[in-house]
């Protein structure tokens, strides 16, 4: 028996169903892509994640992808494929979408039985995920003796994958697989040969409503044949792509895609013709949200193994995508004081990612401070930049203090609005913005105003450095540092003279005097080094051979090497410093708490160095420019050593990643 049919039958099926007549040569390929002679369609096989075996179904996940393997040589084996039972690996990914080395992705997820595909809610934190159907760890099978697959959802907690759950619409007597959830989490889409199909597998769709899911509805006839449709994933704009033999195609399973945006009628079911598909199985598609990059899966001859996973670019973005769903707003930014309209504010629109942040690295300044009053040791902090230093703004509101745009439904925003003479304002939306919404934005005015300008030495920025502002009528002093690039901004009364020095050690500064008693004040002030010496860059104090970096907020979850997004951000900022700094080495060390075994934890804390190791090579840094290193328990940071009764957040407060500056 064909392995493949384990991915739609695990076992029981006994004829094939990936057997079609061979049909022309698809035009689709020039209506899903605009050829842009060198730039066209790009297919690349991911050589560095697969295998001699298989290797399918990449889903996106944090940094990286999960995707389904039976790459172990060890272990149990599937008599009917005579393969090792699939696991889910995950493999971080770098700017460019490569892969780095994968690892195993969740002790709780993986079991004997077969796992995957998968698919995640837009946070990351549900996960829905086929598995064969078990019982108290041992799989089950129906009344013919077949052991049928289901889908269950799991929930992260702080170690792993927790709270296991069987989805209500699963059964013992056929299969439910394939999971994809729609963008907004309120729709999943699975495969089932549940009855009253088409025949074979279906593709089905459940709603959430009020917190539970309705009764399975059938796509209809389409998207379902009388074979077998399978492998579905919804994008964000409302397209379904799935596999199937059922519609014409180049032989084998064959990609597809159908509109699914219209609530009321599906679009025409396209086959996305060569390259995308071949004459052998091709399958388990996804897109990146901005439609221009993507994975699949395909058995052809130039792979590395039975199936591999391959990476497509199209530049231009695919074609034939729904449209994602828009919310008209209107914003109104109005003086908090007299409620009067303000005309001609600024308004800045910024995504808000899964794990709180804002989207992309151009919203946060990257400094570094003395972890305490003449420490030697140096933490990094990200600050959210203000409203000015983060660029230009998306709109500006009208004579009537308003501004109308479209949003995109399901995203969560924060809206900035700044205007000169006052505070700047801001407002974060919800994920359920309602079209017609009226966002009100209030500022409030500034008995201030605003001061702001750069710290350098030989044109590079000074970090950190120490603007002392005393105000020569009240004597009153107030400090403020300059960011990683060496800008600052304070907001300072007005009617005063103000007398400002900079300090900066190793570096020398005239002081400048403001006066904002004078209304043709320029509000740029900047400072420049006095003496001809090297550089300073992107630190509290000049960056030295032996200053040691704490990431402070990059934290491991318990028996667990992989860095999630959210803890990503700290090394996405020492990528930068490294970046800007091109002749620094580093040591990264990792540290564990004390659970576990020393060895164990030792042995752990070193793929934690290598994970941030590959972390910044994957982003640019040279492999030679990094040393890993890992300590284990060696080196807590309190008490919670062996035996000592703790708290998660104190055993938390001991995983950790440390970098020393070996040579600058």
């Amino acid at each position: 028996m064909k392995y493949r049919f384990l991915l739609f039958f695990l076992a029981f099926c006994a004829v094939s169903v990936c057997a079609q007549q061979s049909t022309s040569k698809s035009k689709a390929k020039d209506k899903l892509y605009e050829k842009e002679g060198d730039r066209d369609l790009q297919i690349v096989n991911l050589s560095r994640i697969n295998s001699p075996n298989l290797d399918f179904s990449p889903a996106f996940y944090q940094n990286g992808l999960v995707y389904v393997t039976s790459r172990h040589k060890a272990g149990a084996i599937d008599k009917n494929i005579n393969e090792t039972f699939f696991e889910l690996f995950y493999a971080e990914l770098d700017g460019q979408g490569n892969p780095a080395k994968p690892q195993q992705f969740s002790v709780n997820i993986n079991s004997q039985a077969h796992e995957g595909p998968v698919a995640f809610s837009r946070e990351g934190d549900v996960i829905y995920f086929t598995r064969s159907n078990m019982e108290n760890g041992i799989t089950k099978a129906d009344s013919k003796g077949v052991n049928r697959l289901k889908i269950y959802e799991a929930k992260r907690g702080p170690f792993d994958w927790e709270e296991v759950t069987e989805m209500r619409f699963n059964s013992d007597e056929y299969s439910v697989m394939h999971p994809s959830l729609s963008a907004d989490g309120k729709t999943l889409y699975f495969s089932s040969d549940m009855p009253g199909g088409l025949g074979g597998f279906d593709i089905y769709k459940v709603s959430r409503v009020k917190n539970r899911w309705s009764e399975p509805v059938n796509l209809g006839a389409t998207v379902n044949t009388e074979k077998n449709e399978v492998f579905p994933f919804i994008h964000d704009g409302g397209t379904l792509f799935f596999s199937t033999a059922g519609h014409p195609g180049h032989g084998g399973l064959d990609i597809f895609m159908c509109d699914l945006s219209n609530e009321n009628s599906a679009g025409a079911v396209i086959n996305l013709g060569e390259p995308f598909n071949s004459p052998g199985d091709d399958l388990s598609f996804i897109l990146n949200e901005a439609g221009d990059t993507g994975y699949f899966s395909s058995e052809r001859s130039d792979g590395k193994g039975k199936d591999d996973i391959y990476r497509f670019t199209v530049p231009s973005g695919l074609n034939g995508l729904g449209k994602k769903a828009q919310i008209n707003t209107r914003f109104i930014v109005f003086d908090e004081t007299t409620e009067a309209r303000i005309p001609d504010a600024e308004i800045r629109i910024l995504e808000q990612a899964a794990d709180g942040f804002l989207a992309g690295n151009e919203a946060y300044a990257v400094d570094l401070q003395p972890a305490a009053e003449g420490a030697t040791e140096l933490v990094m902090k990200l600050r959210r930049k203000d409203a000015a230093a983060i660029g230009s703004p998306d709109v500006r509101t009208n004579a009537d203090g308003e501004s109308v745009q479209r949003l995109e439904a399901g995203k969560r925003y924060l809206i900035l609005a700044s205007k000169d003479g006052y505070r700047s304002g801001e407002l974060m939306t919800s994920g359920d913005l309602k079209s017609g919404s009226d966002l009100r934005i209030a500022l409030s005015p500034a008995a201030c105003r605003d001061v702001s300008g750069t710290v350098s030495a030989q044109n590079v920025g000074v970090a950190n450095a120490e603007i002392s502002i005393r105000n020569q009528a009240t004597g009153k002093t107030e400090k403020v540092r300059t960011d990683a690039k060496g800008f600052y901004s304070v907001c300072l009364p007005s009617d005063y003279i103000y007398d400002l020095t900079v300090t900066a050690p190793g570096r020398q500064f005239s002081g400048q005097k403001i006066d904002l008693k004078d209304g043709t004040f320029d509000p740029s002030v900047s400072f420049s080094a006095v003496e001809n010496a090297p550089a300073v860059s992107l630190t509290a104090e000049p960056i030295r051979t032996g200053s040691v970096i704490v990431l402070e907020n990059l934290y491991y979850d318990f028996n667990k090497s992989a860095i999630r997004r959210g803890e990503a951000r700290e090394l996405e900022g020492l990528a930068d410093i490294m970046r800007e700094n091109p002749t620094m080495t580093i040591d990264l060390v990792a540290h564990t708490d004390s659970r576990g075994t020393a060895k164990y934890n030792m042995e752990l804390s070193m793929r934690r160095a290598q994970s941030a190791k590959e972390f910044l090579v994957l982003r640019g840094i040279a492999d030679n420019r990094i040393n890993a290193f890992g300590y284990g328990e060696n080196q807590l940071r309190n008490r919670c050593a062996d035996g000592v009764d703790c708290s998660d957040a104190e055993h938390e407060f001991n995983r950790r990643t440390e970098v020393k500056v070996t040579a600058y």
